[in-house]
Parts: structure tokens; sequence; C-alpha cells
């Protein structure tokens, strides 16, 4: 007696679908998070956030050091999530230190305008 395609179909599909399931489970360790957010901090950290934002920025480097914890400790979800936390907390300290500085360039300038001003009017008057 031939075997026919029914009867191996269920066994087929059961393999099948394991080793899908086990596919999926197995999930890289978050290593390029991790460079990502290393690299995030250190541009926060160049662009000053220690002066002009250092709460966010401490957040980020704790952050990183959690999830940096995590990893060695084999929990890659939490490491992956501990990333992007400081991924986001370091790109907010950017944003603050960028903003700070610029509002201070402004406040410099706008100082400079009023001196030349008023240069104008003492000439003017003479």
């Amino acid at each position: 007696m031939t075997a026919s395609f029914a009867q191996f179909r269920l066994p087929l599909l059961a393999a099948v679908l394991a080793s899908a399931l086990a596919g999926c489970a197995s999930t890289p360790p978050p290593t390029g998070e991790l460079s990502t957010a290393q690299q995030a901090v250190m541009r926060a950290d160049d662009a000053d956030a220690d002066q002009y934002a250092p709460q966010d920025l401490n957040a980020a480097r704790s952050a990183l050091s959690a999830a940096q914890g995590a990893l060695s400790q084999g929990k890659d979800e939490d490491a992956r999530r501990l990333a992007l936390t400081a991924v986001a907390e370091a790109d907010l300290a950017l944003a603050r230190s960028r903003e700070a500085k610029t509002g201070a360039e402004l406040n410099q300038r706008r100082a400079e305008i009023a001196e030349l001003r008023r240069r104008l009017q003492n000439g003017a008057g003479q």
C-alpha cells in the first residue's frame, strides 16, 4: 500500500510550525540597540548636555547602564527596552542642550544689537 500525502500532512505541518515558533522565540541580543544608545549618549555629552540638560543626560546614562546590566544577565527584552529608553532620554538631552545654546546666542545677539543702537543714538545726538 502506498502512503498518501494526507498521511504525512499533519506531522509535516507540526514540524513546520514547531520550527517557525522556535525561530520566532530566539531573537538576537539587542547589541545594535545598545550601540545606538551609546552613540546617542555621546552625542548629548558632546553637545554640553551636562551643563544644559543634566537630569536628562543622567537619565540616559542610567538607562544605558541598566540596559548593559540586563544584557549581561541575558534579559534581552529588558535590555532592548532600556536601550530604547536611553536613546529617547539622550535625544531629549541633546535637544534641550541645543535649545539652551541657541537661546543664549540669541540673547547675546540682542545685547549686541542694543549696544549698537545705543552707540548710533549717542553718535547722532552729538
